[in-house]
């Protein structure tokens, strides 16, 4: 067995590799147990959240993760306010219109929406310490992942726990994947997906094409690492601004 001391200091090097992470901005605790490693903390964003993870889970030693990483809310928000935004965007989302909607609200089961005729899925949506937790059973890995993209654009979320289970079962797949990242984009108010080419090899989306902004080009990436099953994201897009609309690009 590992000692806990070659671990930590092994998973260290691995965070402290990666440019994503800023170990000084970032506020990690580890724990070490049976091969299990715990972090705990928060990070400044999901790419760097899901690195770490990723850049733990391969230190010698490590045979399974405990994630209990969450990341630094855009802006402040009471786990209230978090469920009603979360909760309005799964009502309005066009694509879950055939959806059953329930909330815990102080421990009790509310119903948000019972479609009037047969609901093909339920979600039920919880908030604590400005952690979303989805639940529920939905027709296909997009609304799982869609869902779940929903709530990590609410700015005061700090991680989202997508437990959602897909009936009939689906087989994933990198096309999947990459369908799932081009229809983020496409919803994304902030984001012009016009010039975004989106490529998936064993769960590592690429991101390619002009972005008229550094601001859009961050956001399309953070996009991209939002959907369920991303594993890596490598981001391509070039920043070239846009001519006004009517003039050739």
């Amino acid at each position: 067995m590992s000692d806990k001391r070659e671990v930590f200091a092994a998973v260290r090097r691995a965070l402290a590799s990666e440019s994503r992470i800023s170990l000084q901005a970032s506020h990690i605790e580890m724990d070490f147990a049976e091969g299990t490693l715990t972090l705990d903390g928060e990070v400044a964003n999901v790419a760097a959240k899901k690195l770490a993870l990723e850049g733990a889970a391969a230190a010698p030693g490590v045979v399974g993760i405990v994630d209990r990483l969450r990341v630094a809310p855009a802006q402040p928000m009471g786990d209230g306010q978090i469920r009603d935004l979360v909760r309005d965007a799964l009502l309005q989302e066009p694509a879950l219109t055939e959806l059953a909607i329930h909330e815990i609200v102080k421990g009790e089961e509310l119903s948000a929406r019972e479609p009037a005729e047969r609901r093909r899925g339920w979600i039920r949506l919880s908030v604590a310490d400005g952690v979303v937790t989805l639940d529920g059973e939905v027709p296909g890995l997009a609304h799982k992942r869609l869902a779940g993209v929903l709530a990590w654009w609410v700015p005061g979320c700090r991680d989202v726990i997508n437990g959602l289970g897909v009936e009939p079962a689906e087989e994933d797949s990198d096309d999947e994947i990459a369908d799932a990242v081009r229809l983020v984009l496409e919803k994304d108010p902030f984001v012009d997906a016009s010039q975004i080419r989106v490529g998936t090899r064993n769960a590592v989306v690429t991101l390619a094409g002009l972005v008229p902004t550094d601001s859009e080009r961050e956001m399309a990436e953070f996009d991209a690492w939002y959907v369920f099953a991303v594993d890596r994201v490598t981001n391509k897009l070039e920043v070239r601004p846009f001519p006004p609309s009517g003039q050739a690009r």
